[in-house]
């Protein structure tokens, strides 16, 4: 609610802060608020700070949001029904009929954040405080949160209306939308600008830094050449994209794709550089691939944002920029802040939680073997135990049958004393069938059971100390930026520019961290390598939903709809079942069915679906606006 009150009043460019001065009486007795909040906010450095700190709330909870953004994805799906996520899965969503959208990237909020970092940069300039070190640090973060709120939007809706002053009262709030290559140019210069204003400070975790700066350059310029941002490639690969009047909006109509590959390449090289020289990056420097136990702790570690002296004695983390518990973040309502409540709200249903956003089979499937090969379900091995020998990053990131997790709540100790995931069904000797604990039949809160099969496991802090359902003391950060992503940009403009070699060698190095061998490919096979690494090296972090449609895949992701897996256990000859049950391959034969799950959504591609729609509100409020194809 905070967060709601500072941006209504920012409309008379209010500071969050300056609330608290309006209660001096005296004050409000001799000079207009307005007036009083302004000179207030740009005269003394703590109160420009605090402003600039109400910029960064717009960030909400991230990706940590209940519903997340890899439920509309291929890679997982939202377990409860009613909230609107099958009007976007299923292709219906219209201008007057909007699916869910998070706040993170939803047009009136970005703009609302665009208004308050407009106002920073406006009077940041004019500011009578004296510490110019300050003042450069805040410009230097309001340049650098304008662009990324823009990105956000450029993601969504393509160009947007460039918005660069704050509007005051009875102003004209027509804007037309511009170009994509003016949007990426304006926020490309924002990014340059906030490099330049950083350069040499050291800020605490959650604000931003320089090398941030360059590695979302480098982020918005690996987009920006990408095939559906091409508007001959779009055009002849997109139904609706063909017959939209209006193409410079959403691609590059001039210019060639090779120098656009080219510039994202320089831009994530220097991203590279500058983490290096910052001691930034996890393990990136590893000749040969690590055992499969220390891949899997390699990348939990990760996951969970911090330093690992056992997992990398040299201290280095992989975070550029994250959404963590600091001051930067108001506190929308009576939840705890950043990931803290991550755990409940997609743990297993048999632990008390929500099983919000579950993995479902597609993403599965997509991890590779130990040995780097594909799995199939037409290997009667893999088969038989999908869940052998895989990538080490599937046991640090997926919760399946019979895996083991944390103590169990008092309550159902006495179930599942073993403590190991149960999403199956299991022959109870007696012609019978127990139910696991953490299915939607279980005898513990089935209505918060999976669909899907499985439960995710990153980004859920895995001291058996801490419950999931009373996690007051996990603090997991979101990572907006961090140092594997920029090597994965950098790969691929190397795979676009004709740079293989490059490309595989840093690649192989992510590869080795998580304990995988090296790929050796080159041309369509190596390209398809690496979008795979990245899908998995990148899942949960709202890459994919982007990823997705920039490379023109969309079609086969949301399009070839939701997978689930179906367990069942029955006992081998003369054996006699565990009592209470638990995972047990002497006694039990287990099999693996993939099916078709349609319970909450039944997905469908849209070509529309490359863009969100602008709302017919805004549509209504500006006549200038023109709607994305296919809406």
């Amino acid at each position: 609610m905070k967060r709601l009150i500072i941006s209504r009043l920012s409309v008379l460019a209010l500071s969050s802060t300056l609330i608290i001065a309006a209660c001096n009486d005296n004050i409000l007795e001799t000079k207009p608020l307005d007036r009083i909040s302004a000179d207030a906010t740009w005269a003394d450095g703590a109160l420009a700070q605090a402003f600039v700190f109400n910029v960064y709330s717009y960030l909400g909870y991230a990706g940590f949001e209940e519903q997340g953004l890899s439920a509309i994805t291929d890679e997982a799906m939202f377990t409860h029904a009613g909230r609107n996520i099958n009007t976007f899965t299923e292709g219906t969503e219209t201008p007057g009929n909007l699916a869910w959208q998070s706040p993170t990237y939803e047009w009136g909020n970005m703009y609302l954040a665009i208004r308050q970092a407009n106002i920073a940069i406006e009077q940041l300039p004019k500011a009578t405080f004296t510490n110019q070190t300050l003042k450069d640090q805040l410009m230097g973060e309001a340049h650098f949160l304008r662009a990324h709120y823009y990105q956000q939007l450029v993601r969504f809706y393509g160009g947007v209306p460039l918005i660069s002053k704050p509007y005051g009262l009875n102003e004209d709030y027509s804007v037309a939308r511009s170009s994509y290559d003016d949007c990426i140019k304006f926020i490309v210069a924002d990014l340059d600008k906030a490099a330049e204003l950083l350069k040499g400070k050291t800020l605490e975790d959650g604000r931003t830094n320089r090398l941030a700066a360059l590695a979302l350059k480098a982020r918005v310029l690996t987009y920006a050449a990408s095939d559906l941002h091409d508007a001959a490639k779009v055009r002849a690969k997109v139904s609706v994209m063909a017959s939209f009047s209006n193409p410079e909006l959403v691609a590059y109509t001039s210019g060639d794709q090779a120098s656009r590959w080219q510039a994202a390449r320089t831009a994530a090289k220097a991203a590279l550089d500058e983490a290096a020289a910052a001691g930034k990056g996890y393990k990136l420097n590893l000749a040969a691939p690590v055992t499969a136990a220390e891949g899997r702790a390699n990348y939990n570690a990760i996951a969970m944002g911090g330093k690992s002296a056992a997992a990398d004695p040299a201290g280095a983390i992989d975070l550029i920029w994250q959404r963590t518990h600091t001051p930067l973040f108001t506190q929308e309502s009576n939840w705890p802040l950043g990931g803290i409540h991550y755990g409940i709200n997609n743990g297993p249903n048999g632990y008390n939680n929500w099983a919000g956003n579950t993995p479902i089979q597609n993403l599965v499937d997509d991890f590779e073997m130990m040995d780097g090969s594909k799995f199939d379900w037409n290997n009667a091995t893999h088969k038989a135990a999908p869940y052998d020998n895989r990538d080490p990053r599937f046991y640090a990131s997926i919760m399946f049958d019979g895996t083991g997790w944390k103590p169990r709540p008092p309550a159902v100790a006495g179930i599942d004393p073993a403590n190991q995931i149960q999403t199956g069904f299991y022959d109870d000797g007696k012609g019978g069938t127990i139910n696991g604990v953490d299915t939607r039949e279980s005898a513990v809160e089935n209505w918060n059971g999976t669909r899907s099969g499985y439960y995710t496991r990153k980004f859920i802090d895995n001291d058996p100390a801490l419950r999931d359902n009373q996690s007051s003391a996990q603090v997991i950060p979101f990572p907006f930026l961090r140092q594997t992503e920029n090597v994965l940009n950098y790969v691929e403009a190397c795979l676009n520019t004709g740079q293989e070699a490059e490309a595989r060698l840093w690649l192989n190095r992510i590869r080795a961290r998580a304990g995988m061998p090296p790929t050796t490919e080159s041309g369509a096979a190596l390209l398809a390598r690496y979008q795979n690494e990245r899908r998995i090296e990148l899942q949960y972090e709202e890459h994919r939903y982007h990823d997705a449609r920039r490379w023109l895949i969309a079609p086969t992701t949301v399009g070839r709809g939701i997978k689930s897996i179906n367990v069942r256990a029955t006992l081998r000859p003369g054996a006699t079942p565990n009592v209470p049950y638990r995972f047990d391959r002497s006694k039990y034969n287990y099999t693996y069915t993939v099916a078709d799950n349609t319970q909450n959504e039944t997905r469908r591609w849209n070509d529309k679906m490359y863009y969100r729609p602008i709302s017919r509100d805004e549509i209504n409020r500006n006549t200038k606006l023109v709607q994305n194809p296919g809406y």
